[in-house]
């Protein structure tokens, strides 16, 4: 019998892969889900994986550097931003960019990840001209750290993540997505890694956890299908 493929992941498609692996069954695997960054600089550091789920950016990274297998990219799911805020605080107006705008200059703190939309978030505010004041009230969560963990304790007023990961925290209530003007769509994809030992399997259960007949189960995650 072949052995369980190894997955590495993301957070915020923890939840996901899970349920998702859950309804294929007779597809033995196992999923790590670390911070974005830490899985991405452990693929690079040649640690042995068959399958590495990330945001599309970086899988295309280690694509390039030969630590996933070339044209073996399957895109799985896209996810937006939304808004968090602790449970039972005032909920900002989220109606249009210039809204969102006020609520980050009238937060005392925000925080938001250091992955795909973190680093969006970040140029979204350049452009916007005020970087240097969110800069100062910028609270930063430890990789693998969800914001939302964050905003329960107080630490952070309005916080920013995958909606993925922040519908299921306790102690925060979800605002809502950022609107059609801002929004920032990452696409997650899965690879098959350049050490794994077995690349045809890895890449048949990329295909299945793309299988169009998910959808419902990517959808109840917060997310749709790629």
């Amino acid at each position: 019998m072949a052995a369980a493929l190894t997955v590495i992941s993301s957070m915020a498609t923890r939840k996901l892969l899970a349920e998702l692996l859950a309804s294929l069954p007779g597809v033995p695997a196992t999923v790590e889900s670390v911070g974005g960054v830490d899985a991405a600089r452990r693929v690079a550091a040649g640690e042995a994986f068959d399958a590495v789920v990330l945001g599309a950016d970086a899988i295309d990274r280690l694509m390039a550097d030969d630590h996933l297998r070339a044209g073996s990219r399957v895109d799985l799911v896209r996810s937006g931003v939304a808004l968090a805020v602790r449970a039972g605080a005032p909920r900002p107006d989220l109606s249009s960019a210039q809204a969102v705008k006020a609520a980050v200059l009238a937060a005392r703190h925000i925080g938001y990840s250091t992955g795909p939309s973190g680093v969006a978030l970040a140029a979204l505010f350049e452009r916007w001209g005020i970087a240097g004041q969110v800069q100062a009230k910028l609270v930063v969560p430890p990789p693998g750290t969800p914001v939302g963990a964050l905003i329960a304790s107080g630490e952070i007023e309005l916080g920013f993540q995958q909606l993925s990961e922040l519908m299921f925290l306790p102690g925060i209530d979800v605002v809502g997505p950022l609107p059609d003007e801002i929004q920032i769509t990452t696409v997650f994809a899965g690879a098959v890694a350049s050490a794994s030992r077995q690349p045809q399997a890895a890449r048949a259960l990329l295909e299945a956890l793309a299988d169009p007949a998910l959808t419902a189960i990517k959808r109840a995650n917060g997310m749709d299908s790629a």
